[in-house]
């Protein structure tokens, strides 16, 4: 299956990331297929920047040969990148806006779950603001500071609002959805070679 392009040129090559699929390849046959082995089969000089979770669709930014990849994976890595993610989380988030910040670790005797750890933990920030309360569901704008494996998934349970369908920190309503209702709409960056201030979006699909 071919990604959806988002866009590209000579430096770049952004796509939509479908829910499910792995970012890039795991261990094992079962888990060659990724977004980093289709991307490579559709342009060659695809390089991997980020990653987002496999449950998470939206935009992924690649790079086209080494040298982009070093200036935008220092992009990510000195925080000057901006990104917004669309969240349905269980339950009615009561206030309109926030800033969560608990330390984040992995959680060593049941992994790939991460924990709240204010000792061993390492920094993680995540700004958020309700757009909608729908039923027994809100929808948020997530935009995190840092990266840390899980954050959001994370920072949204310790608020008490498991993000819809997350069938590893969710409830047993999670397992009822067919997709964990994540989505990367927004990333902002500084293109490697033009300088130019640059975002791309993906159209979220709940």
């Amino acid at each position: 299956m071919k990604l959806e392009v988002l866009y590209q040129d000579g430096a770049l090559f952004v796509v939509n990331k479908p829910a499910g699929l792995l970012s890039v390849p795991g261990k094992g046959p079962d888990k060659f297929d990724s977004v980093a082995t289709r991307a490579q089969q559709m342009i060659e000089d695809a390089l991997v920047v980020h990653r987002l979770d496999c449950h998470t669709s939206g935009v992924m930014l690649m790079a086209r040969g080494k040298a982009a990849q070093v200036e935008l994976s220092r992009q990510f890595h000195d925080r000057e990148t901006e990104k917004d993610y669309i969240a349905v989380v269980e339950g009615i988030v009561r206030d309109e806006e926030g800033v969560i910040d608990l330390p984040i670790r992995c959680d060593i005797d049941n992994r790939p779950r991460q924990i709240i750890d204010f000792k061993h933990g390492k920094q993680a920030i995540t700004r958020w603001s309700r757009l909608s309360v729908d039923g027994g569901v809100s929808r948020l704008l997530l935009q995190p500071v840092t990266g840390r494996s899980h954050q959001l998934r994370v920072h949204c349970l310790s608020m008490g609002h498991a993000i819809v369908g997350d069938t590893l920190y969710g409830g047993a309503a999670a397992m009822e959805r067919d997709r964990m209702l994540l989505h990367a709409h927004k990333l902002t960056f500084t293109h490697p070679v033009s300088g130019k201030r640059m975002c791309i979006s993906a159209q979220c699909e709940f």
